[in-house]
């Protein structure tokens, strides 16, 4: 009976949780082809996931001149719910040979739906590829989900704000929040910009502070919510009032105002993924204005790293007719060419995780936007120190009560409290 309550738990979580993606109109609902050298891939964002997939399409052609790629695109949380409404249902009519899922929610379709993947174990060498990315894609020391695109975090940063404020970029090298949140108040006095955006809905900052230090909001059988007691946590609430109450951070609501910020000049730096990178270019008066640090680490906290990760996904094969082809365009594509992921940065930015292919000459070139600095090889270098951990199976779910609560604490609440409350919260919705 449990058993069965925590799979509609699960089921109901991945319905209502989701994360920003591509609101493109939906395309066609089925995925149903009567062509055996057909494939059919769900995914998201037109300028992102499925140009990198209609390229990895391209590139196949020299294996398989035959096999047709069929990408149908919908936002993430529309991907998300059709793909846990068929599973829950049992049936597979209608289902994709291939899927992305975000790196947050594997665990809970791996979990719940245990039979519905193929398992890609052997077929490509899971050692190539960014460590971290290994625990959410795996289940039982088995490989189900091929790693794409890196969520490496940077700090990206106005150079001439921080020379108005008698600082340079090696300031921020290898820097924790304090240092981070001294500089941003001279930005402040000297420019009257803010450091940083800050939306209190959106707890990804302290997901990037808490993986910083190797720690996240459940044990490692990522079930178990770990909050009460949570040093990452705790230091990480405590980081996120002093921004506030330093008041070096611009609130905002939504991800426009995200992009405003910087693109407008009224914003001195980014704290967050590498996928920002194209949204911060799209600004060109800027170019030669930019650079991009290492991510601030926890003060005090040896355990933290200058290194963290927010968002990424991955590839998983569906269990249905076709598995075997999909597996295999995979891994001769995301698995194994250098030469496709040295296309993918140029053309669209996206850094894979696949590690061999830091060493093509696209990774090394500089970028004269960000003054000549070679962010891509910065970039591959920092993913590789990321901490490896268990997203499992409540992120979305956790990060919902921690927004609340992080509200209650910056009210005055006593921050021990705020992380009791929120474990007892935890543990009564997720039983």
């Amino acid at each position: 009976m449990k058993k069965l309550f925590a799979l509609f738990l699960i089921s109901i979580l991945l319905l209502t949780a989701c994360s920003s993606g591509s609101s493109e109109k939906t395309q066609s609902e089925s995925s149903d082809s009567s062509d055996s050298n057909e494939l059919t891939v769900w995914t998201w964002d037109p300028n992102f996931n499925v140009k990198a997939m209609n390229m990895a399409a391209e590139a196949y052609k020299a294996e398989n001149p035959d096999l047709k790629i069929k990408v149908i695109e919908n936002a993430q949380e529309d991907v998300v719910q059709k793909l846990n409404t068929s599973l829950s249902s049992g049936t597979t009519k209608g289902l994709p040979n291939i899927v992305l899922i975000e790196d947050y929610r594997a665990q809970s379709f791996l979990q719940a739906y245990p039979d519905a993947f193929h398992e890609l174990t052997g077929s490509f060498n899971a050692e190539d590829f960014a460590s971290y990315k290994l625990g959410p894609t795996s289940i039982d020391g088995k490989n189900y989900g091929l790693p794409f695109d890196t969520g490496v975090t940077g700090l990206y940063v106005r150079t001439d704000y921080l020379e108005e404020a008698g600082y340079t970029l090696e300031d921020l090298n290898n820097a924790d929040w304090n240092k981070y949140i001294e500089i941003g108040k001279a930005v402040k006095e000297k420019t009257g910009k803010f450091m940083l955006s800050l939306d209190p809905n959106d707890m990804g900052i302290v997901r990037v502070m808490v993986q910083s230090a190797g720690s996240w909001f459940t044990e490692e059988d990522g079930v178990t919510p770990q909050l009460a007691g949570n040093e990452a946590l705790k230091k990480s609430f405590e980081v996120y009032k002093n921004l506030v109450e330093a008041d070096i951070a611009r609130p905002i609501s939504d991800w426009n105002q995200l992009l405003e910020g910087f693109n407008s000049g009224e914003v001195a730096s980014v704290p967050t993924g590498n996928w920002i990178t194209a949204s911060i270019k799209a600004e060109a008066s800027q170019s030669g204005k930019w650079a991009v640090a290492p991510i601030p680490k926890i003060p005090g906290m040896d355990s933290s790293v200058n290194a963290s990760n927010l968002g990424g996904s991955s590839w998983y094969v569906l269990n249905v007719p076709g598995k075997e082809a999909a597996a295999e365009f995979l891994a001769k594509t995301f698995g194994s060419n250098v030469d496709f992921y040295q296309d993918l940065v140029t053309e669209i930015g996206a850094i894979g995780t696949y590690i061999p292919a830091a060493e093509g000459e696209a990774y090394k070139a500089a970028d004269e936007f960000f003054g000549g600095q070679t962010t891509i090889t910065d970039f591959s270098k920092w993913m590789e120190e990321i901490p490896q951990i268990n997203y499992g199976l409540h992120t979305y779910a956790i990060e919902d009560i921690l927004v609340v609560e992080m509200q209650n604490y910056l009210n005055g609440k006593d921050i021990d409290q705020v992380l009791e409350d929120a474990q007892k919260q935890a543990e009564t919705q997720l039983k």
